[in-house]
């Protein structure tokens, strides 16, 4: 091979190589390609429909927001599927709060609504990739407690945060939806971005939140899992009623 064709393979190989990195730095990761995926995965059309029907009266009709809705330009596909999966959407009222109930949704109506939000502006968390296989549950365990424990509950039964607001019980959320309430942050919980909570951890987190709802109890009766200090005290109010009835009992009988 002479020089000059020696020259211009080593060009050529130099700009398959460049062409090769510069595609990889540009191709989304897996949680991205997923998260992009689900956004995208909706009838767009459709989802205006839907959105005209049962979104616009309080949202607006090209998600401005209004006096009874907020805007949803930017607010993100995680918020827009996790309140649609969890049923806090649509309200009769839009006064009325925002709890978990029996969603009215199929799974198509939240692809497609979840589209046409997407459609409207980019910003806001997307729908989070989460692997809980991947997860180790030492690691969510730590992290649960330092962050989510003191408000849902040592055992996610949930609980009173104060101000008429209450953190929900966590044994009905999807994996995909504790991963979206961590991205997102209902109100009043905190939102947990990538740098506070990155993706092996937020794996980690869900994993042992799963975990909690098989969890062994070594008190016997969980009692709704209010915590041994509490089933400690339901246990001697009963023991104490048991050994009030077995003394009337015997004064009875003598």
């Amino acid at each position: 091979m002479s020089r000059r064709w020696r020259s211009a393979a080593a060009g050529v190989t130099v700009m398959i190589v460049a062409a090769a990195a510069f595609l990889m730095s540009h191709l989304p990761r897996a949680g991205e390609a997923a998260a992009t995926s689900a956004a995208t995965a909706g009838d767009v059309r459709r989802g205006a429909e839907l959105y005209a029907t049962h979104c616009a009266s309080c949202h607006g009709a090209v998600g401005e927001g209004t006096a009874d809705g907020i805007p949803l330009r930017s607010i993100g596909t995680a918020a827009v599927d996790f309140v649609l999966t969890t049923g806090r959407m649509p309200l009769a009222d839009p006064h009325q709060p925002m709890l978990r109930r029996r969603t009215p949704w199929t799974a198509r109506d939240v692809a497609d609504l979840v589209a046409f939000v997407a459609s409207l502006g980019s910003g806001g968390p997307a729908i989070p990739a989460v692997h809980p296989e991947d997860g180790d549950l030492a690691l969510g365990g730590k992290i649960f407690t330092a962050n989510c424990a003191p408000c849902h509950g040592t055992a996610g039964q949930g609980a009173a945060v104060g101000e008429g607001a209450d953190a929900p019980d966590l044994y009905e959320a999807t994996p995909g939806q504790i991963a979206e309430a961590v991205r997102i942050g209902p109100d009043p919980m905190p939102r947990f971005d990538a740098g506070t909570i990155d993706q092996h951890a937020l794996d980690s987190l869900v994993r042992y939140v799963t975990f909690l709802r098989r969890a062994p109890n070594p008190g016997g009766l969980s009692l709704g899992h209010m915590g041994p200090v509490a089933e400690g005290f339901v246990g001697w109010a009963i023991g104490l009623a048991l050994l009030v009835v077995i003394i009337r009992l015997i004064g009875t009988t003598t």
